[in-house]
């Protein structure tokens, strides 16, 4: 008993009491812990697995909420998903095309920072290669996939497929994807070439089953329409987006006898191979011809002279695509969205005022 006659409780007792005859604490969701945090599912993520990529306030913050709301590490772990594989399979169809080499900086940038590594898988637009990397998530070997195709490989799995769309986009609604507007980017780099007096514009095509070159065609077309200048097919040429293709597209039309003083292509190397070809024929760029291309490409800058071009947005690209896919991992029931950025004509040396060519 104490001084004033009352009963001294031991140290600890009343704890010990409560814990005994209380029901364990509910097993919180990750989500739980992030809100209590006020941070992303993915931030608590990478607190917990990587903690050397996250801030040292902000690991320091979620330790507290998750020792606060009484978990340990090995507990709230299991609440991730932790049959994951933190891989991810980024498939593009050709890894010789320079335009795809900052999208997959982009999707890197995020996914280091998130916690994940990057397959890089070149499918040379065959069914048979994308199914084989689709297959990897069916075997649980990747978690999802961001695929740079206008087709999403069948994934035999039950639920929301781990797949995104970047630059190329597909009509399935329930697939997520990020590109630009083709049809209105390719306008802009057409009324600009009509506002310098050209109207007898070239167009060299893309593959016509890709939904982007369907576009860029059809923003040529519609620019042509608002200039009230008459569509001719026979200045059109198809190419696969190739150096080698831009080159024959100029062969084929200056063989047929065709005269255009300016020429709009549906990629920066097919733009680079009709420079050269227009060289090889004695033709000026931009003094005979002028020339446009979409893509924007690193290479673009440093031609002579350097490529008037469309650029897209290719390492915001990679990195909302992925982005879109850490969020579906998290949370399968999270809203299919079509995100479309912002493109841009940057104007240089390979195009210029029309000047009738003299004979």
């Amino acid at each position: 008993m104490s001084a004033d006659g009352s009963k001294r409780k031991r140290p600890g007792a009343k704890a010990a009491s409560s814990a005994a005859g209380s029901p364990p604490a509910r097993v919180r969701t990750v989500k739980e812990i992030a809100a209590a945090a006020n941070v992303s599912v993915a931030t608590v993520s990478r607190a917990l697995q990587r903690p050397e990529i996250v801030s040292e306030a902000t690991r320091l913050h979620i330790q507290e909420v998750v020792k606060r709301l009484g978990y340990t590490p090995n507990a709230l772990a299991r609440n991730l998903r932790t049959a994951r594989t933190r891989l991810v399979v980024a498939l593009l169809p050709d890894i010789t095309n320079p335009f795809f080499s900052e999208v997959i900086r982009g999707i890197e940038q995020v996914a280091h920072e998130s916690g994940y590594s990057v397959l890089l898988g070149e499918t040379q637009s065959s069914l048979v290669r994308e199914q084989a990397y689709a297959d990897m998530v069916a075997a649980r070997q990747a978690d999802g996939i961001i695929t740079m195709s206008h087709r999403v490989p069948s994934i035999p799995i039950t639920g929301r497929l781990p797949v995104v769309n970047a630059c190329e986009y597909v009509k399935d609604s329930l697939i997520s994807s990020v590109y630009v507007d083709n049809v209105a980017a390719a306008g802009v780099a057409v009324d600009y070439l009509v506002t310098l007096g050209h109207r007898d514009i070239a167009f060299i095509a893309g593959p016509p089953a890709s939904p982007i070159c369907i576009d860029r065609e059809q923003g040529y077309r519609l620019a042509l329409e608002r200039a009230n200048i008459p569509l001719n097919p026979a200045l059109t040429a198809t190419g696969d987006f190739s150096i080698e293709a831009g080159e024959r597209a100029i062969e084929l039309l200056l063989s047929q006898g065709q005269s255009f003083s300016a020429v709009f292509c549906s990629n920066d190397e097919m733009a680079i191979g009709a420079m050269r070809a227009l060289a090889a024929r004695g033709l000026r760029v931009p003094e005979d011809v002028s020339v446009v291309g979409f893509d924007d490409i690193r290479f673009a800058r440093y031609m002579t002279p350097a490529l008037t071009t469309v650029a897209q947005p290719k390492n915001a690209l990679g990195r909302e695509a992925m982005t879109m896919l850490i969020e579906l991992l998290n949370d399968p029931e999270v809203p299919p969205r079509k995100r479309v950025l912002s493109a841009d004509l940057v104007v240089r040396g390979s195009v210029a005022p029309y000047l009738p060519r003299r004979k």
